[in-house]
């Protein structure tokens, strides 16, 4: 197996071999002690048998849980060719929660919403009095005056024409939801990890067939530039631009009363730019329809998933994607630009379930199967109160009682009985 050391290796990619980086990157050790192992293993393994040597990547990688990261190609400004190599980012690799995006997300779309309420004197800037009971008519205040149609007409209830609303709108409503730092930062890692997955990237609608990888970095060169024909020109090179004239071809008239508030047309989102320092480039891309952009230190949830849908098409900078270690580190070192925080962990090791679950260690362990329904005996319940059997069972102390209570009635009984009289007494009586 060949190891490869900073730069293309598109001939081992088509042939199936896992390329690594060395050297440059943070995971310098790991990769230096898969070597070694390697050194080792060559001794046994017949030479250029790939299909071994990948066979037993894959377990060393997923025995010792190590941070063995694939590399990506780093495109240059005309997009033909590729200039170099980065090592993955280990937040690429944080666990992917749907739910913890689609929660998170919720909350902080509703952070932008400004109050709004009615006006505290609609529906009650008239002189209204009940007419009260007994002239055939409803309760309901009444317009005082005469000489209009106006006059007698019901007023302020929410049943009547111009009355006010029922429980009027106030601006104290809760507007705004606090949500978790750390939740944030989980649904943001998440959403950066299913960037990365072209399945979900596809899934969400983005144009990427044509691209050459994802994600997809390019050169400093593009904070650079300044003008919308170049950014184009760069879009139609690395074979992004589809995304936009999906973008272009998407723009509909919004339907209902949001086309008078400044809300008319409605379009689908296209390719997020990430940049390290802004040397012209929001400039650049900020006219070309679906495009934005946003800086890898304020990355924001609601660009990374749009109506909380992970697998936002995402273009690196390279300076922007080397900072992503150091902003959300890696799973053997903290964050430096973070406080306390480290990358969320997964919850199992191994996602296949169902080879888990087929393997000879738990098939071996499992009772046979039963019957779907398992009919139940019937039995009939007794009274404890009624049967002593069973009270007994259920209370071996109670035949001890019941034994107990009787002796004592008995003992009543008999002290209530009066005592006999004595003969000799009897005999005393009578000869008197």
């Amino acid at each position: 197996m060949d190891i490869c050391v900073d730069g293309l290796y598109q001939d081992q990619i088509k042939q199936g071999i896992p390329r690594f980086t060395i050297g440059s990157g943070p995971h310098e050790d790991d990769l230096v002690e898969a070597i070694a192992e390697l050194s080792i293993r060559e001794q046994d393994m017949a030479p250029g048998s790939t299909k071994e040597w990948n066979e037993w990547l894959t377990d060393w990688v997923s025995a010792n849980r190590r941070a063995a990261r694939p590399v990506i190609s780093v495109f240059s400004e005309s997009g033909k060719e590729a200039i170099g190599t980065q090592v993955l980012p280990a937040v690429f690799k944080a666990p992917i929660r749907p739910d913890v995006v689609q929660f998170v997300h919720k909350n902080m779309n509703k952070n932008h919403r400004q109050a709004y309420s009615v006006s505290e004197k609609a529906g009650h800037q008239t002189s209204a009095e009940s007419w009260g009971t007994g002239r055939a008519v409803a309760r309901i205040p009444r317009v005082s005056g005469g000489g209009t149609h106006r006059s007698g007409q019901a007023a302020f209830g929410n049943m009547c024409r111009g009355g006010r609303m029922f429980a009027p709108t106030k601006i104290w409503r809760k507007w705004h939801v606090k949500t978790n730092q750390n939740q944030k930062r989980f649904a943001t890692a998440s959403a950066l990890a299913a960037s990365a997955l072209p399945s979900l990237v596809l899934a969400r609608g983005h144009r990427i067939e044509q691209i050459e990888e994802v994600p997809l970095v390019v050169g400093n060169g593009v904070e650079s530039l300044t003008k919308t024909k170049a950014a184009v020109a760069l879009l139609e090179s690395i074979n992004a631009y589809a995304d936009v004239v999906k973008v272009s071809n998407s723009r509909k008239l919004r339907a209902g009363v949001g086309k008078m508030r400044n809300r008319r047309h409605r379009q689908r989102r296209g390719p997020l730019v990430v940049y390290a320092e802004d040397n012209g480039i929001v400039k650049a891309f900020r006219n070309i329809p679906g495009v934005e952009l946003a800086n890898v230190r304020t990355l924001n949830l609601l660009q990374l998933a749009p109506g909380g849908h992970m697998g936002r098409f995402v273009i690196w900078t390279q300076n922007a994607f080397a900072l992503l270690d150091q902003i959300y580190g890696t799973y053997r070192k903290a964050s430096a630009l973070k406080k306390d925080y480290s990358l969320p962990s997964h919850i199992i090791s191994n996602p296949d379930i169902t080879r888990i679950i087929n393997s000879a260690e738990i098939q071996g362990s499992l009772k046979a199967a039963g019957p779907s329904k398992t009919p139940r005996p019937y039995t009939q319940k007794k009274n404890p109160l009624k049967s002593m059997a069973v009270m007994n069972r259920l209370n071996p102390y109670a035949q001890t009682l019941r034994r107990a209570e009787i002796v004592q009635k008995a003992q009543k009984k008999s002290a209530k009985k009066a005592p006999k009289t004595s003969a000799a007494f009897l005999n005393t009586l009578h000869s008197e």
